[in-house]
Parts: C-alpha cells; structure tokens; sequence
C-alpha cells in the first residue's frame, strides 16, 4: 500500500503547489464567472476519471483507510473563515451561513467518525449517513456559490482570492470525489477494512 500511496500524495502536493501559486499570484481572481466553477467540474471529474481508468489511483482508492478518507473532510473546518468573511461583509449570508455551518457540522460529525467509530457493522451505516449528508451539504455550497457568482460576481470575490482560492482549485474537487469515492466503496463493502 505505501507503493501506491507515494505516487498519490506527490501528485497531490504538485497539485497543490500549482493551485496555491496559481492563487497566490492572482490568476484564480481574475477568472470571470462561470471559469472557477468549470475549472471545479474539470478538476473532480479529472479525477474520477483517474479512479476508473488509471490502475494505480484505483488501487490506492480502494485500499486506503475509509477513515483516512474521511479525515480529508476535516478540512471543512473553513466554514467558520465563512461566518467570519460574512461578519466582515465579505461574503454574502446565504453563501457563508448556511455553508459555513453546514461545513463545521461535517467536519465535526467527520472528526467524531474517525476518531470514535470503526467503519464496519453498524459503524458503516454511520459513515454512510455522514456521507450523504456531507455529499448534500457540499452540492449544495457549490451551487449556491455558483448561483450567487453568476448574478453576483462581486459578492463572492472572496473565494477567488487566495487562499480561499484553493477551494475551487483544489480541496472542493477531492471532497466531491472523495464523497463519490465514499458511496462505492460503503455501498459495497469489503471485509478489509
């Protein structure tokens, strides 16, 4: 398994290389809407290509921990920079409020499942109610980004600056295809978890 997980996490750490330099220097913020949320639908579907079609993602995808793929969704924890960016008038109430505490009620719930519960018997019905929900709650704070971009662009500029920017570029596509991830593998369990 560490052959296979090498190669993954350093085309990761490339990945997230080219997305915070990309951020950083201002590309990502002068993107005109819809190019963020293109890039975002590019990005994870990139990804989910390489699950079905490059045999070694696939086997680091079906063999990695189901708590390691879950622990990336304590990242969510970036809801509470949305209820601080809405409190500075940064970004607007139904993108940061609903999200925010949408994404800190999954990152809690995702802490909680990796810390506490093991993902087999009964504990796998946990993880698969935590995914469904997690995976609504995601669908839906990227479509109502993507709603409020369009009429809006100005309102949600903060996410295109970094190192919010890092979201579209970055950490919503592995979230999306880890919670696609998450249903194979959950609907169709393994004895080798």
């Amino acid at each position: 398994m560490q052959s296979v997980r090498f190669p993954v996490v350093l085309v990761g750490c490339a990945w997230f290389i080219v997305a915070a330099c990309a951020g950083a220097a201002g590309l990502v913020q002068k993107m005109t809407v819809p190019l963020p949320q293109v890039i975002l639908f590019a990005l994870t579907n990139i990804l989910l290509l390489l699950f079905w079609g490059q045999p070694q993602f696939r086997a680091w995808a079906l063999g990695e921990s189901l708590r390691v793929l879950v622990a990336i969704h304590i990242t969510r924890f970036v809801g509470f920079y949305f209820l601080i960016l809405h409190g500075r008038g940064e970004l607007p109430y139904a993108f940061a409020v609903p999200g925010g505490w949408g994404d800190i009620i999954v990152a809690t719930a995702a802490t909680l499942l990796v810390c506490f519960v093991r993902p087999q018997g009964k504990g796998l019905k946990l993880y698969l109610l935590w995914n469904l929900l997690g995976f609504l709650d995601i669908l839906m704070v990227v479509f109502t980004a993507a709603r409020l971009g369009l009429a809006e662009p100005a309102s949600m500029a903060s996410l295109t600056r970094f190192p919010l920017s890092l979201l579209p570029t970055f950490l919503v596509p592995i979230i999306i295809a880890t919670h696609i991830l998450l249903f194979l593998r959950l609907l169709h369990p393994r004895a080798d978890r």
